[in-house]
């Protein structure tokens, strides 16, 4: 057999990889932008505020809560906009070219304050970068969330989500790397140099330098919205028969998506994953320069990182092909609470040689560890769509979608806001951030915020992995009733899968759509 055949064979392409690999990079290469926007935000932001523009951890903190948490009240009305359009593109895809002028205006103005920074007014400053947020929030999730709701009707098969969903995960670090690189080269380059001795850090003269960010990667990330909207084919929604827009319905609808027992694991799995994730990427530079006093490596220490967490897209795509979806999560997961907790050892007194080296192996372990854990989030999320329609009799995908997007975003604004305010508790001080100047008090708020409450987070997620029991073979099972029941107002099934299809869906087969009126139980398999 040849070499390019027995490829096809291990990522399962069927037919020519051209034609079969065309609608997955059309629709995935959105992610560059969803992928990669946050990233240098995530990085650097949160540290811009304050080094740069003179907010106080607190403040910058709140910026972040209030735009945060007002972001992830518009998924949700995102989601039941996406999924009650018509439109001759489809029920999603023309939010995605709606998105492009307002991310370019607020991604340029979260890096730049356009001389309103350089009056002192601490109000105004805060005043400004909120409005920033507030427009970046609604931006990103008229992009993200008709996007995301998307892949369900275009990717129906278990695996083949697998297959979009790892081509996506290229397309995250394909947005997360180039956005990373240019703004590290734009910021100093990968070997931050010392000047006579001292910390170096942002300072109000690199102003010029992050406007030059946002105006770059503001016209980068776009690009690829532009590709998806005009190469990914979505069925037209014209004659689409939806029920009406109502705040009764709105709120009965989310309410009614916590009925799945699916969906609630999905949900706690994402929960401890976004909370571990946030508090540790908020606080790295935080404790980078004041307790490991390696600032100087801080952009060639997420380059490597970056690295080992993309190495473990490979595994986790074989051992979701060959083990199931969870089975990455509960492997590579323990790797990651392990890179944080060899983070204890360092100190401001370890030798410099040796603080250097238990960062770069945390660092690895951790970010190879936490892809296992986020690839599980990311490849369930479709599946635990179907177990709604098998309980409603309806496609929520965009409603159910929303929920990835709502959290994530409320979990990173609390968690900015809960950092902020606990390093400010603990007498941490922006002004004298060096480890010479740090108090037994604020040395242990920073462990806590970066060492022991992510780690504890981390544990409860490989934890949660182990709750979630649907397989592929009851995904064929689930697909194949609700086809059969739409097109047949009946199904097929034996007892054995209706007990099991109860216990995914947590509810009793006679109070589903799937087993109201003439559906019946049969001693049949299906396969």
């Amino acid at each position: 057999m040849e070499l390019g055949e027995r490829l096809k064979r291990l990522v399962a392409i069927e037919g020519s990889t051209k034609d079969y690999l065309k609608p997955i990079i059309s629709y995935s290469s959105a992610n560059i932008m969803l992928g990669g926007a946050g990233y240098p935000l995530s990085l650097y932001h949160l540290q811009f505020l304050t080094f740069v523009e003179g907010l106080g951890t607190k403040t910058a903190g709140t910026i972040s809560l209030i735009s945060g948490i007002t972001d992830a009240i518009t998924d949700p009305i995102m989601g039941y906009i996406t999924d009650h359009t018509r439109s001759r593109f489809g029920r999603h895809r023309r939010y995605l070219l709606w998105a492009i002028l307002p991310f370019i205006i607020s991604y340029i103005m979260k890096w730049y304050s356009f001389g309103i920074s350089e009056s002192g007014n601490t109000g105004n400053i805060f005043a400004f970068y909120l409005c920033a947020g507030l427009l970046y929030g609604v931006a990103y999730t008229m992009a993200s969330i008709p996007h995301t709701a998307m892949l369900p009707s275009i990717a129906p098969d278990y695996f083949l989500r697998t297959q979009y969903k790892m081509v996506e995960y290229i397309m995250n670090s394909v947005g997360q790397i180039s956005s990373f690189i240019f703004t590290a080269l734009a910021l100093g380059g990968f070997n931050i140099k010392v000047a006579l001795g001292a910390l170096p850090d942002p300072s109000p003269s690199d102003r010029p330098k992050y406007l030059m960010v946002g105006i770059i990667l503001s016209i980068w990330f776009t690009l690829p919205l532009l590709y998806t909207f005009f190469k990914t084919s979505e069925p037209s929604s014209l004659g689409a028969d939806f029920t009406g827009m109502t705040k009764r319905n709105i709120f009965a609808d989310y309410r009614s998506i916590f009925k799945n027992k699916a969906f609630r694991q999905y949900f706690i799995i994402s929960l401890f994953y976004m909370i571990s994730k946030s508090l540790y990427s908020i606080t790295d530079q935080y404790f980078i320069i004041s307790i490991a006093n390696k600032y100087k490596l801080f952009n060639t220490l997420n380059i490597i990182s970056g690295v080992a967490e993309a190495s473990g897209s490979p595994l986790n795509f074989l051992l979701v092909k060959h083990k199931g979806k969870q089975f990455c999560g509960k492997l590579l997961g323990p790797f990651m609470v392990l890179g944080l907790i060899l983070n204890i050892f360092i100190t401001p007194s370890t030798p410099s040689t040796l603080a250097t080296v238990i960062i770069l192996i945390s660092s690895v372990l951790y970010n190879f560890g936490f892809s296992g854990p986020g690839f599980v989030s990311v490849n369930i999320q479709p599946d635990v769509i179907d177990v709604d329609e098998l309980i409603t009799g309806e496609n929520r995908e965009g409603m159910v979608s929303t929920f990835k997007s709502f959290f994530s975003k409320t979990i990173a604004s609390l968690m900015s806001f809960a950092v902020g305010a606990s390093l400010e508790s603990f007498s941490y001080d922006t002004k004298r951030k060096e480890p010479q100047y740090q108090t037994a008090k604020s040395l242990f708020g920073l462990r806590l915020n970066f060492i022991i409450l992510p780690a504890i987070f981390a544990l409860f997620t490989v934890i949660s992995t182990y709750r979630y029991k649907m397989t592929k073979t009851d995904h064929a099972v689930i697909r194949e009733i609700i086809k059969e029941k739409h097109e047949t107002g009946t199904c097929t099934i034996s007892e054995e899968q209706k007990q099991k299809i109860e216990q995914i869906a947590g509810q009793k087969w006679e109070d589903m759509w799937i087993g109201k009126e003439d559906c019946h139980s049969t001693a049949k398999t299906l396969t």
